[in-house]
């Protein structure tokens, strides 16, 4: 068959099975439609489906077809983090500084310090864990950060679903991780700090802001409909410049982003643009990262990791989260509902996971582990909150 025939194959494959799969099974109270794509995507990399059907998987899945499938993914996934970086905050966050702060500070930190534990936990079972240029305290670092993401998008499409995005108790919920998201890129880029290259990145940061000074100052004197498109050429610059300094380009993404102010553009249709992007180009994304797992070390090994760092991330943010409630005097009850609504990683969590592969920080099977580790927490979140805030009086849109 010729590569197109088979590029069709594998894109009718990836948009209708996890649909049939969420749609016939009503799978929205514990796994919505992104979270079935992701686990869509395992299913069917090399460990799943190319175990069960090599011959079939490895002609279908051809390095010409995976090849297109990356090269999508890659620009879908830049425009999905440099939305995220968009709907930051900043503002909001800086005028509640000493609440904020203090709760990101603690949901960070504390599972942050649990995930390290548990690296060096799993370093200490089998080294393998570790990729071939990845120092131990780079895959340390990345591990315990993996473990203390909470994906800004990803909580804002379950917020959303939750009917809470819009009360305080959202807005509230979005300022701390908003906080968090700035830090998971600031130690993203610490630990990709690259010292045959520093004389680039220290140049990045220089020009960096500069730019974003001059471009800020462009895009203000746009019509809105310009500023869309100039706004997709910042991005294609950013990554660029970033992936030249030896960074990675998702951080160059995240910076177009965030340091634009989401008032520039219409909030309706930012939501329908980012509605739009997970609808038709992030599930090739979500495909192209289930090819990456990889089983090798062994299933019972990596599922075994999987749930250490599971239990590490869950117990790690919810006693974060109840420091910062003790400390600040909330309410009883905050803290757990917040702690469990922190929990949702994914995206985020998957991103940053995949740039610690390409950097050969982290192997096959700790992504592997990673991933799984990202799908089940996420799942947890809506099973757990939503009869909190039925009690509380609000009305979740979940079946």
């Amino acid at each position: 068959m010729r590569t197109t025939e088979l590029f069709l194959i594998a894109m009718l494959i990836v948009f209708s099975a996890p649909y049939l799969f969420w749609r016939l099974l009503r799978t929205d109270h514990y796994a919505p439609l992104v979270i079935v794509q992701i686990i869509a995507g395992v299913l069917l990399g090399p460990g799943v489906l190319g175990a069960a059907f090599p011959q079939w998987h490895a002609s279908v899945f051809n390095p010409q077809v995976i090849g297109a499938l990356s090269g999508i993914a890659w620009w879908a996934v830049m425009i999905f983090v440099f939305v995220a970086g968009v709907e930051l905050d900043i503002g909001e966050a800086w005028a509640r500084r000493r609440e904020t702060s203090i709760t990101a500070a603690c949901a960070l930190l504390v599972p942050l310090a649990f995930g390290c534990l548990a690296a060096i936990l799993l370093l200490a079972w089998r080294s393998e864990w570790a990729g071939v240029d990845g120092a131990r305290w780079q895959v340390v670092l990345g591990i315990g950060m993996a473990c203390a993401v909470t994906a800004l998008p990803i909580l804002v499409l379950l917020l959303q679903k939750l009917g809470i995005l819009r009360k305080p108790l959202g807005q509230r919920i979005l300022r701390y991780a908003s906080l968090d998201d700035i830090a998971i890129w600031g130690v993203l880029a610490l630990i990709l700090l690259d010292w045959e290259r520093v004389g680039r990145q220290v140049g990045f940061f220089v020009v960096f802001p500069v730019a974003a000074i001059v471009f800020r100052m462009l895009l203000r004197r746009l019509p809105e409909a310009d500023r869309w498109y100039v706004a997709l050429i910042w991005l294609a610059a950013c990554g660029l410049a970033a992936d030249w300094a030896g960074l990675h380009y998702m951080v160059g993404a995240f910076l177009a982003g965030a340091i634009l102010d989401a008032r520039w553009f219409d909030q309706v249709r930012m939501d329908m643009f980012r509605h739009n992007l997970l609808l038709a180009v992030m599930p090739v994304y979500f495909l192209s990262t289930g090819l990456r797992t990889n089983w090798s070390g062994g299933g019972a090994a990596v599922i075994g990791a999987a749930v250490i760092l599971l239990v590490a991330s869950v117990a790690g943010k919810l006693a974060g989260v109840h420091l910062a409630g003790r400390l600040l005097r909330w309410p009883k009850g905050d803290a757990s509902l917040i702690g469990w609504l922190l929990q949702t990683k994914a995206l985020i969590m998957i991103i940053f996971a995949n740039i610690l592969l390409d950097k050969a920080i982290i192997s096959a099977a700790t992504f592997t582990a990673l991933l799984l580790m990202a799908v089940m927490s996420t799942m947890l979140t809506i099973p757990v909150v939503a009869p909190r805030l039925r009690r509380m009086g609000f009305r979740p849109h979940v079946d």
